[in-house]
C-alpha cells in the first residue's frame, strides 16, 4: 500500500530543489511513499535578473499554481489557494515550504483542521535569524504544531532546537548542489589542475549583488591583498541591486584593472570560474547555507567563507577544503585571503581534499534524508499534538 506524501515549495526557480526533488521522485519508485510536488510560482523578485527559470533540473512530475513572481500574487489570493490546496489534499504528510509568510500559518491551521501530519523547510540558522522576543515567540509556536523538520545542516538542526524542536524530529542535511548536466565528477579533477596550470592568483565570488554579501567587505579586504600580492585577481560573478554602486567602489579604490565583473553565469561558464580559481570567496553576514560552496568543491576549488555561513561546520576544514574568518573584519578578511593564496597552492592535493569532503552533499543523500523523515513521520499512529505538547512550548 502506498502513501502519498505533499511537498510544497515556493519556486521553480531554485534548480538545486530540483535537483534534490528529482532524486526523491526516482527513489519514491521503489518505496511505499509517493511524492507530490507543488510549486507555487516560477520565481522570486530578488532572483530576477539573476538566472533564468530551468525547468529542465525538474525530472519529477510537478504542479505549478502560479506563473510569474511569487511576490507578484496578492497574499489574499495566495492564502486562498495553497489553503485550499491543503483542505483537498488527500495526503497523509504536508510538507509545508517555511513558516515566515502569512500563507504558510494558513496552511499549517488547514492541517491541523483536517489532521494531517505536517513538516516544514527551515534553513535559518541563528547566525542569521538572531533570536528576539517578539520574533521567537510565533516560530515555537509554530514549529511545536509541526511533527518533523528538514534543515540545510547542523546550523539549522541547533537554531530549531533553540526554537523547541526535538532533536529526533529534525532531519539534516537535505541540501546538495545542482551542477551542470556536462558536469563529470571523473573529469573534474584533470579539469582543475588543467586550469591551475599557471597558478595564478585569483580570487571568485559568485552571487547575487547584494547588502548582505557584504561585497564592499570583500572589495575593502582585496585592496590588502592586492597591494601584498599585486597579480592576485578578483572575479565577481553575479547581478543585482548594488552593481553600480560596487563598481564604482572598485573605481575609487583603484582597482579596475584588478577587479573583473563578469555579470550573470550558469553552466559551463561558472565550471569553468570555479575550475581556474585558487578559491572562492564568501564573505556574507547572512548566509543560511552557502550553496557556491557546494558548487566550488565540487570542482576542487577551495573556499574562503565568513563564521556566518552555515556551512561551516560541514564544509570547511581550516587548511584543506577552506578557510574562514569573522563577518565584517576586513583585516580578517585580507590576512585569510592571502593565506589562502599560499595555503591552496597545491592544487592536486587540495581539489582531493574538496571533492572528498562535498561527496556526501549529493541529491540522492538530500533525498534519502527527506525520505528518512517522511517514514519517520508516517510511521506515527493519530495526531501527535496533544495538549501537554502544546504546553511545552515555552520550555
Amino acid at each position: 500500500m502506498t502513501t502519498t506524501v505533499t511537498i510544497f515549495h515556493n519556486v521553480v526557480w531554485s534548480r538545486h530543489k530540483g535537483a534534490v526533488f528529482s532524486a526523491l521522485h526516482n527513489l519514491s519508485t521503489a518505496g511505499t511513499i509517493r511524492y507530490a510536488m507543488v510549486q507555487i510560482a516560477d520565481t522570486e523578485a530578488d532572483r530576477i535578473g539573476f538566472s533564468e527559470v530551468d525547468y529542465s533540473f525538474h525530472r519529477y512530475p510537478m504542479r505549478k499554481l502560479f506563473d510569474g513572481c511569487y511576490e507578484d500574487v496578492p497574499t489574499w489570493r495566495m492564502i486562498a489557494r495553497l489553503t485550499s490546496e491543503v483542505l483537498t489534499s488527500k495526503s497523509a504528510l504536508v510538507v509545508l515550504p517555511g513558516y515566515h509568510r502569512p500563507e504558510y500559518w494558513a496552511m499549517l491551521a488547514a492541517c491541523i483542521v483536517t489532521r494531517k501530519r505536517r513538516a516544514v523547510f527551515c534553513d535559518s540558522t541563528a547566525f542569521d535569524r538572531p533570536r528576539r522576543l517578539l520574533t521567537s515567540i510565533p516560530k515555537r509556536l509554530f514549529f511545536s504544531l509541526c511533527d518533523g523538520y528538514f534543515g540545510f545542516g547542523e546550523r539549522s538542526r541547533e537554531y530549531l532546537m533553540s526554537l523547541g524542536a526535538k532533536r529526533e524530529r529534525i532531519f539534516v542535511p537535505c541540501q546538495a548542489a545542482a551542477l551542470p548536466r556536462s558536469f563529470s565528477p571523473e573529469r573534474a579533477l584533470g579539469e582543475r589542475l588543467a586550469a591551475r596550470r599557471l597558478g595564478r592568483p585569483v580570487l571568485l565570488y559568485v552571487g547575487r549583488l547584494s547588502e548582505e554579501k557584504s561585497i564592499d567587505t570583500l572589495l575593502d579586504a582585496f585592496v590588502r591583498v592586492w597591494q601584498a600580492v599585486p597579480e592576485a585577481t578578483l572575479r565577481i560573478v553575479g547581478t543585482g541591486g548594488l552593481h553600480d554602486a560596487l563598481a564604482a567602489r572598485v573605481s575609487a579604490l583603484a582597482l579596475d584593472g584588478a577587479v573583473q565583473f563578469v555579470g550573470s553565469l550558469q553552466d559551463e561558464p561558472l565550471s569553468r570560474e570555479y575550475f581556474g580559481a585558487t578559491c572562492l570567496v564568501l564573505a556574507s553576514h547572512s548566509e543560511p547555507w552557502g550553496l557556491v560552496v557546494n558548487e566550488a568543491l565540487n570542482h576542487g576549488c577551495p573556499a574562503v567563507v565568513s563564521d556566518r555561513c552555515g556551512c561551516v561546520p560541514e564544509l570547511i576544514v581550516e587548511g584543506k577544503t577552506g578557510l574562514s574568518f569573522p563577518a565584517g573584519d576586513v583585516d580578517a578578511l585580507a590576512r585569510t585571503l592571502i593565506d589562502a593564496i599560499g595555503c591552496f597552492d597545491d592544487a592536486e592535493s587540495t581539489a582531493h581534499a574538496c571533492m572528498a569532503r562535498i561527496a556526501r552533499f549529493d541529491p540522492r543523500s538530500a533525498a534519502v534524508n527527506i525520505e528518512r523523515g517522511c517514514a519517520t513521520m508516517l510511521r506515527e499512529p493519530g495526531d501527535r499534538h496533544t495538549a501537554s505538547r502544546a504546553s511545552g512550548i515555552g520550555r
